[in-house]
C-alpha cells in the first residue's frame, strides 16, 4: 500500500507543477485554434505532461520512500537479525535472477514490508519493525520473497506505464473541461482566461483520484502473482501463513481514515465503493488462491 500511495501522491503533485509551469510559460495557448481548440496538440501535450508526471515519480520513489517512511538502509549489519534479513534478501533476490536490492527497516508499529525502485537491478526492499515483532522468521522470509517478487516482476515500471497512460486521459479532458467552462459559462471567446486555468487544474486533481481506481487494480491483481512468487522463493505454507498473521494482527484497511482524509474521502464511506480504492486484495482471497494449489 505503501508503495502505492507514495507513488500516487508524487505524481499528482509533478503533474500540478508541470501544468502550472506549462500555463506560466504560456504553451497551453498554442493548443488554440480559430474557433475551438487544436485536439491533435492537446493530445500530444497531455502525454508529455502525463508521462513525465509517472516516470519522474517512478525515478523519485526509493528516494521518497526512504524520507516518506523513515527507512534506515542496513549498510553493515549490527545484530545477529539484520544479518539474517541481509542474508535472506541476498539468497533470494539471487533465486528471482535480480541484482540485490538495498534492505532497509522503518519503525512502525503495524506490520508491513514494501518493496520499490525504478528498475529491478536498483531497488529497495524495507519492513517494519512491527512486522519483526508480530511475525516468525519463517513468515518475515515470506514476506521478503514477496517484496522481491514485486521488483523482479517489474511491477513498478509496468505501474509506471500505466499511471502515464491515465494521466494523458486525465490531462485531456481537463483541459477539455476548462475550455469548455471558460467558452460557455464565462463567455471568453479569446484566448483562455483565468476561469480555463482554474478550472483544468481543479478537474486534473479530481480526475485524478477518480482514475486512481485503474491503479488499485493493477495493485490488486499483482498481489496475487507476487503472493505466487513469495511461495516460490519460501514456500506456499509459509507464505499462507504470513497472510493469516496479519489476519491475527488486524484486518489491514487498505485506505485508512487519515489516508482517505488525505483524498478528501469520508471514513464511513460503503465498502462497495472503498474496495475500488482499495490496492490489496482481501486476505481471505489471497489465502484461499495459495491453498489451491499445495507445495
Amino acid at each position: 500500500m505503501m508503495r502505492i500511495l507514495l507513488f500516487l501522491a508524487t505524481n499528482a503533485a509533478i503533474l500540478v507543477v508541470i501544468s502550472v509551469v506549462f500555463r506560466l510559460l504560456g504553451i497551453d495557448g498554442l493548443l488554440l485554434e480559430s474557433g475551438g481548440i487544436d485536439m491533435n496538440a492537446l493530445l500530444i501535450m497531455s502525454a508529455i505532461i502525463g508521462f513525465s508526471g509517472s516516470l519522474i515519480s517512478l525515478f523519485l520513489s526509493k528516494m521518497m520512500a526512504k524520507r516518506g517512511m523513515g527507512v534506515q538502509v542496513i549498510e553493515q549489519p549490527s545484530t545477529p537479525f539484520e544479518r539474517w534479513l541481509m542474508e535472506t534478501v541476498a539468497r533470494q533476490s539471487q533465486a528471482a535472477g535480480i541484482k540485490m536490492p538495498e534492505v532497509g527497516i522503518f519503525d512502525s508499529p503495524e506490520p508491513n514490508a514494501f518493496a520499490t525502485g525504478w528498475n529491478r537491478n536498483d531497488a529497495l526492499v524495507a519492513v517494519s519493525t512491527g512486522l519483526l515483532q508480530h511475525m516468525t522468521k519463517d513468515e518475515v522470509e515470506a514476506v521478503v520473497g514477496h517484496e522481491i517478487s514485486h521488483v523482479a516482476n517489474g511491477d513498478m515500471v509496468t505501474l509506471a506505464l500505466i499511471q502515464g497512460v491515465v494521466n494523458t486521459f486525465v490531462v485531456f479532458l481537463a483541459r477539455i473541461i476548462g475550455h469548455t467552462v471558460d467558452r460557455v459559462v464565462f463567455k471568453n471567446e479569446e484566448g483562455h482566461g483565468i476561469a480555463y486555468f482554474v478550472v483544468s487544474i481543479v478537474a486534473e486533481i479530481l480526475l485524478s483520484f477518480l482514475a486512481s481506481m485503474i491503479v488499485m487494480w493493477f495493485s490488486r491483481y499483482r498481489e496475487f502473482r507476487a503472493d505466487e512468487g513469495g511461495a516460490r522463493l519460501s514456500s506456499r505454507t509459509q507464505m499462507a501463513n504470513a497472510l493469516r498473521a496479519l489476519q491475527r494482527v488486524h484486518q489491514p484497511h487498505d485506505l485508512p481514515a487519515g489516508e482517505f482524509a488525505a483524498f478528501g474521502i469520508s471514513g464511513n464511506i460503503g465498502e462497495g465503493l472503498k474496495a475500488l480504492f482499495a490496492s490489496h486484495p482481501p486476505l481471505e482471497k489471497r489465502i484461499a488462491a495459495l491453498e489451491q494449489t499445495r507445495d
